[in-house]
């Protein structure tokens, strides 16, 4: 049998070391919601697949959300395997295990199934109309504002969900709240814009263009970095509202990684990564920042203590 932590390992590096450090239950209720995003994201992401196939599995898979099937779910999964949706191996493992997943997310509490399922679904009707914008199986975005409305159904929505499991049965961060959702949607365009810059070269070779012509790349990279200012105020917020250590850490990290990803793609260009190396540094850059109160990160960058 598989675990939420194995497909977490095999699905997405950042997530796999972030998750770990969040306080139960939002631990395990953030592991099951990031694998429902990563089963959708498969399908939008089937370029080989025809436009409609990926809308129905979009569809196909909200519909499964609505109430627990495991029978339809069984049928779902095996028809997807066999269709194969990536080749990622990870990935095609997910879509086969896409019953478990949905055991594990009908068994959360009914506060959390309730956001997750209602975000997941918006996600993935953003998604399917952006798949049907393709064109021979490639997706050209044109403009700026097509740019920021992609990130915010792939990415936006997710750090509108994550905020609302953060807030659950928390009382002390509602003084924070309001300020918590008009910031969380661009955390997630952050990322989103860091990850678009980043795999810009192997997105255009599978069909995919999500940096528009029309628009200098100096701009993205302006506006990546606004908004991981945001993303900065963000986990502020959590940290002067007495959010749980591992919440605030949860959130600083991504953000923190991804100020480092977005410098050396700036330096380097498309496909550069940062190291394993910098990554354990950037670890304890954070972890420092917080064991002594002060903001993990800022000012667009990390939190450097001395």
């Amino acid at each position: 049998m598989p675990s939420l932590e194995d497909l977490l390992q095999k699905t997405s590096r950042t997530f796999a070391l972030s998750i770990p450090v969040l306080p139960e239950p939002t631990r395990r209720e953030v592991a099951v919601a990031y694998l429902l995003f990563r089963i959708a994201d498969t399908f939008e992401d089937a370029a080989h697949w025809e436009p409609g196939a990926r809308r129905a599995a979009l569809a196909a898979f909200s519909e499964l959300l609505g109430e627990r099937r495991p029978g339809e779910a069984a049928r779902r999964a095996a028809d997807w395997s066999a269709a194969r949706p990536s080749e990622h191996e990870g990935y095609r493992e997910l879509i086969a295990e896409i019953p478990f997943v949905l055991e594990a997310f009908f068994a959360l509490d009914p506060e959390a199934v309730e956001p997750i399922r209602a975000h997941v679904v918006r996600s993935a009707g953003g998604m399917a109309a952006f798949v049907s914008k393709t064109r021979d199986g490639r997706l050209t975005l044109s403009t700026l504002e097509d740019l920021r409305r992609y990130c915010y159904f792939v990415a936006g929505i997710v750090g509108e969900m994550l905020t609302e499991l953060f807030l659950l049965e928390r009382p002390a961060l509602t003084v924070a709240a309001g300020d918590l959702r008009s910031r969380a949607a661009t955390f997630g365009e952050a990322l989103q814009l860091v990850n678009i810059l980043k795999d810009s070269a192997d997105d255009a070779r599978e069909g995919r263009r999500y940096l528009p012509a029309s628009v200098p790349v100096s701009e993205v990279f302006a506006l990546a970095r606004r908004d991981l200012e945001v993303a900065a105020a963000y986990t502020r917020l959590l940290q002067t509202a007495g959010a749980p250590r591992g919440i605030v850490e949860f959130c600083s990290l991504p953000a923190a990684l991804a100020v480092a990803t977005l410098d050396r793609v700036e330096a380097h260009g498309p496909g550069a990564k940062i190291s394993r190396v910098a990554v354990f540094r950037i670890r304890q850059r954070v972890t420092r920042a917080l064991d002594r109160g002060e903001p993990p990160v800022s000012g667009g960058g990390i939190g450097r203590p001395g």
